[in-house]
């Protein structure tokens, strides 16, 4: 299990998503042809709230074995495998900076299809597409930061609620008719 890490809550940094384009190519390139798209998630993906500096990117893969067999290279790219972490039908990578050890990069990798692929996407897009929401959202996420400042599994404790509900929202939205 990765430690807690800090809440260092950052203003948005429009570089983010040029980071998280070549991270998703990097991983795309070391898993070949079993990653299907690996999509920017998280805060950092929503241009105006305050975010970790941690990027969220979200593999979605044609078969978990097929990527388990892709660890390999997924390792020599810089990432730690953490497995499930709890959640099955996921696979957890994250990605450190070795010198300063400064968590960089997530991935939360799932099988194409999954419903928490479209939870996901259908949360990320429900923010760019509300900005009161996603202000809202920024508030919230302060105030995690204010009450859980050195422990980011708290921080996140502190706002899944909030996050459950908008999902729950997101996801009737996005349904079709």
């Amino acid at each position: 299990m990765p430690p807690p890490i800090k809440v260092d809550l950052v203003a948005h940094d429009p570089q983010w998503a040029a980071l998280a384009r070549a991270e998703a190519e990097r991983i795309s390139a070391a898993a070949g042809s079993c990653v299907v798209a690996v999509h920017h998630i998280g805060s950092t993906s929503i241009p105006g709230i305050h975010a970790k500096p941690v990027l969220d990117l979200l593999p979605v893969v044609r078969d978990l074995e097929a990527f388990d067999a892709c660890r390999p290279a997924i390792e020599a790219l810089g990432y730690e495998w953490w497995g499930e972490y709890g959640l099955p039908g996921r696979r957890y990578c994250t990605k450190s900076d070795p010198q300063s050890g400064q968590r960089l990069a997530q991935a939360h990798c799932y099988l194409e299809g999954s419903p928490e692929v479209i939870r996901h996407l259908a949360f990320r897009d429900y923010l760019h597409a509300n900005a009161d929401i996603a202000a809202e959202y920024d508030r919230l996420k302060q105030d995690c930061r204010d009450a859980h400042p050195h422990d980011s599994h708290a921080y996140s404790d502190c706002k899944d609620g909030w996050i459950k509900r908008i999902e729950a929202q997101a996801l009737q939205e996005c349904r079709p008719a």
